[in-house]
């Protein structure tokens, strides 16, 4: 039987796991990108992650999420990580987002039934995450910049100000700034130790009053969902779901800091090997190339041919709404048969790891 894990590696990162292999000690930080219902089969490499491997004392571990990668990282930061992540699974895979009776669906209803989900899981429980001994929370999301952006007035003037956000970064993508900036919310006790200058940048400090508005936020798809605006402690302005800034985190973690005890390595779940810097990015794919920024991420993706045996052929997705309409109970048994499958990534990292992280298994990143 093929594998289904891919493990791709950095350059530092293989000279490390050759001398030392890899220890929970090693790893000083976990990446979460966004892309919707295809980080769902990531969570069984999570609930193993952070319910087993993880746990216990050890050196702070920072937890980077945008868009459904926040919301896995804050029930990962939860006292009941395995738990906490089941539920979400279950939430997100039954969730039918209905609308009220005699109404067409709109962003609003969208925005209130994810807020009600997200309100289950962590209202109440704010100060639990963000006092957790080991791991630091950080929630990415995307706030409006021009003034088409700054407020969520009408649907045709954010339509434009995407419109003109989409041409800015097809120039560069530095000029994405001059429409979004990127405003990470970040644990007070440690401040991410990743320069980010390629884009303009707010740090705000994560407090139990902003926990769930930034979460909420970070997974705010344009059109789908409302922003969120005016988060507490944060600037002011409208928010978006954190994938459009930064679809998959793709960071400079090279210049991630080792310490005495940390080999200063990001250990990276994703459902692909690319690491692509923004959404607005999808379609351009010289920017889909790995760089220097990766050479101490180890990523952990399903193999392409195996995810082609899952229900569908293919990983869960949005599109899945579209092709299933109404049968919301096909769509969730079809969600919740990938999650299940997808427990052989989490068997076959546990199985490498035990295996002492044989070199064989281990692609380079650079080739991808």
């Amino acid at each position: 039987m093929s594998a289904a894990l891919r493990i791709y590696a950095g350059r530092r990162a293989r000279q490390h796991l050759a001398a030392h292999g890899l220890r929970p000690a090693d790893v000083r930080a976990v990446a979460a990108a966004a892309g919707g219902p295809k980080g769902l089969v990531l969570t069984p490499i999570d609930r193993f992650l952070f319910g087993h491997w993880l746990r216990g004392d050890g050196p702070p571990v920072h937890l980077v999420g945008a868009s459904i990668g926040a919301w896995r990282m804050v029930s990962a930061a939860l006292s009941d990580p395995d738990a906490a992540l089941a539920r979400l699974v279950h939430a997100y895979c039954t969730e039918r987002y209905d609308p009220p009776p005699g109404q067409l669906q709109s962003p609003r209803n969208i925005s209130q039934r994810f807020a009600t989900l997200l309100g289950a899981q962590l209202a109440g429980r704010e100060s639990e995450v963000l006092a957790h001994p080991r791991l630091r929370l950080h929630i990415v999301t995307s706030r409006g910049r021009h003034a088409l952006l700054q407020r969520e007035r009408r649907r045709w003037t954010t339509g434009l100000g995407y419109a003109g956000a989409f041409l800015a970064n097809l120039t560069g993508r530095r000029r994405l700034g001059h429409w979004l900036e990127r405003v990470v919310f970040s644990d007070v006790r440690e401040a991410l130790p990743v320069p980010l200058d390629d884009l303009p940048s707010h740090r705000v400090a994560l407090t139990p009053q902003n926990l769930l508005p930034s979460v909420l936020g970070s997974g705010s798809i344009p059109f789908w969902l409302e922003a969120v605006h005016d988060i507490p402690g944060a600037p002011a302005g409208a928010y978006w779901d954190g994938g459009i800034t930064d679809y998959h985190l793709h960071w400079p973690w090279r210049d991630l800091p080792e310490t005495d005890v940390s080999g200063g390595l990001v250990l990276y779940p994703h459902f692909q090997a690319q690491l692509v810097p923004g959404w607005l990015d999808k379609a351009l794919r010289h920017r889909h190339r790995p760089t220097p920024w990766l050479d101490n991420v180890l990523v952990l993706a399903p193999d392409p041919a195996w995810a082609a045996t899952l229900p569908g052929g293919k990983l869960p997705d949005r599109s899945d709404f579209k092709r299933f309409g109404t049968d919301h109970a096909g769509r969730a048994k079809t969600w919740t048969t990938a999650v299940a499958d997808s427990q052989r990534l989490a068997d076959e990292l546990a199985q490498w790891l035990h295996d002492g992280c044989p070199p064989d298994r281990i692609t380079p990143l650079e080739t991808t």
